[in-house]
């Protein structure tokens, strides 16, 4: 990751980052309530079927791509399902807690927001998963498509019927993918690299990862980066543009003024 290279002002990074004790047991306490409220959404096999149905019939009637066209690149070979099953199982929640320490440790100015953001639409996640059950793709006969960690390993769901540990009716929206694209984004917004964009090759790969593993729909993607859109809408936007008069007429350095404008974009 390339820092911004400006200096801060004194005493900055101690204002914006909030204590760590408090951070760790809130996105403790957050995960917790998370997985409690995913567990109150299983059981619902026959609707979760049926809106599968739904799901499938709404992306052929306004022609999205196949989700099968995606699969078989993975099926050329045992390797490339492998891999592709190892990056959705091993990269969702390691790359997004990496991303929050890194914000806190080296740009707490950011990362305020940036837990907001990712609170949000996890809550967002978590009332959809409760109110439209949905079986993925590799769930429904009529997709064609197979269960590639089931088939090629590894696998982090075990069989629906007897699976107590994970809700696996709850594929919109896609948390990987939507998790995925704010990492990206935060990564942008915090770094001024001219490599910067490469970080959307992060949500890049986990789309082409989770269509290909049979486990999401491109429909639950894209209502994934819906909700980001609207969060960041509500609880975030970096306008440096909108502050430029602001800090013109301020007495600060520049690195100063960019600082202190997103530390007050960030509460």
């Amino acid at each position: 990751m390339n820092a911004r290279t400006e200096p801060a002002p004194a005493g900055s990074d101690a204002i914006a980052r909030p204590p760590l004790v408090r951070e760790l047991l809130l996105v403790a306490g957050l995960f917790l309530v998370y997985k409690f409220g995913r567990q109150l959404a299983t059981g619902h096999t026959g609707e979760a079927l049926r809106n599968a149905h739904r799901v499938w019939d709404v992306e052929r009637a306004v022609h999205l791509p196949g989700e099968g066209a995606v699969q078989s690149l993975l099926l050329h070979g045992d390797g490339l399902a492998h891999v592709a099953n190892t990056y959705y199982a091993a990269v969702h929640f390691p790359a997004t807690v990496a991303f929050l320490v890194w914000l806190y440790l080296r740009r707490p100015v950011h990362y305020v927001w940036a837990r907001r953001v990712l609170a949000a639409v996890t809550a967002a996640a978590l009332v959809l998963h409760l109110l439209f059950p949905l079986a993925p793709p590799r769930m429904l006969a009529a997709t064609g498509l197979i269960d590639t960690a089931r088939v090629y390993g590894p696998s982090v769901y075990g069989d629906p019927a007897t699976d107590s540990l994970s809700n696996q009716f709850a594929a919109m929206p896609s948390l990987h993918f939507g998790w995925a694209l704010m990492v990206a984004v935060g990564l942008i917004v915090a770094t001024r690299s001219r490599r910067r964009w490469l970080w959307l090759a992060h949500p890049l790969l986990t789309l082409l990862v989770i269509v290909g593993t049979a486990n999401h729909y491109w429909l639950d993607a894209l209502v994934a980066a819906a909700l980001l859109g609207l969060a960041l809408a509500v609880l975030h936007l970096p306008h440096r543009t909108a502050s430029t008069a602001r800090r013109a007429r301020s007495g600060l350095v520049p690195a100063q003024r960019d600082e202190r404008a997103l530390a007050g974009a960030g509460r």
